[in-house]
């Protein structure tokens, strides 16, 4: 028996504070949520929600796009109405993933490493998680320029270099990202790494852009600013002294 659509939408609008997945940048918006039900035979129905977010800034303006389904329990009497709860099926429509932009001054493979382990993170926990693991590996080479072959021996070695709860989370980043890397000795040993502790990895690796490159960067263009303006105050004074009359 075919399925009775019901085409009808219940859009639901309400302000939040938002960091834009296009632009980075965060600002105040409206998030509205489109919710389509569709009857079936079984005793309940399913409810296709679609999230969009305009990005608030100008010169942007993009949209993201996401969707789930939700189920709810039919009721015997329509005076009663369930509250709909989640299947577990969701989908990232626009962007294609969560992806943040990175920097141009990040070497382009450790941002296409990222990029890719965000586009998987859901699909396959394990090959983002192994994605991860490579992207870390080439920042430490490059940001650390440390290039010993492995990477625990490559971890090892800046360990004085970092704080030791962002040394630990690396090193568990190693770890996790290992169960894709490596395949066990016993091979009808199965480890799997779930989506959420896939996302942790990103998020590692999101916060080592920050605090590694972007750092960096900012505190350098301050530095060149600074002596720059000093050099500008420097000129001035001596082509205003080279100016003044004898006395």
């Amino acid at each position: 028996m075919t399925p009775n659509f019901i085409l009808s939408q219940y859009p639901i609008s309400r302000s939040i504070s938002y960091t834009c997945p296009f632009c980075n940048r965060g600002g105040l918006t409206t998030y509205v949520t489109h919710r389509t039900p569709f009857e079936s035979v079984t005793n309940e129905r399913k409810i296709l929600e679609v999230a969009v977010v305009e990005c608030p800034n100008p010169g942007c303006h993009e949209f993201a796009i996401r969707a789930k389904l939700l189920r709810q329990k039919k009721s015997r009497s329509d005076r009663t109405q369930h509250e709909p709860t989640e299947t577990g099926e969701s989908w990232v429509l626009r962007p294609r993933s969560t992806a943040k932009q990175v920097p141009n001054y990040v070497p382009e493979a450790i941002r296409r490493d990222y990029e890719e382990a965000c586009l998987i993170r859901d699909l396959s926990p394990k090959a983002s998680a192994t994605l991860s693991r490579r992207c870390l590996q080439g920042m430490i080479r490059d940001f650390h320029d440390v290039k010993k072959g492995r990477l625990i021996d490559e971890i090892n070695a800046i360990k004085e270099k970092v704080d030791p709860i962002t040394w630990d989370a690396i090193d568990g980043l190693r770890t996790i990202g290992n169960i894709g890397a490596h395949m066990e000795k016993d091979v009808n040993l199965l480890i799997d790494v779930e989506a959420n502790e896939a996302q942790l990895l990103i998020s590692l690796n999101e916060y080592l852009f920050k605090e590694w490159y972007i750092h960096r960067q900012e505190r350098t263009q301050m530095m060149k600013a600074i002596s720059t303006a000093a050099q500008t105050k420097k000129e001035a004074k001596n082509g205003g002294l080279k100016q003044s009359p004898s006395t």
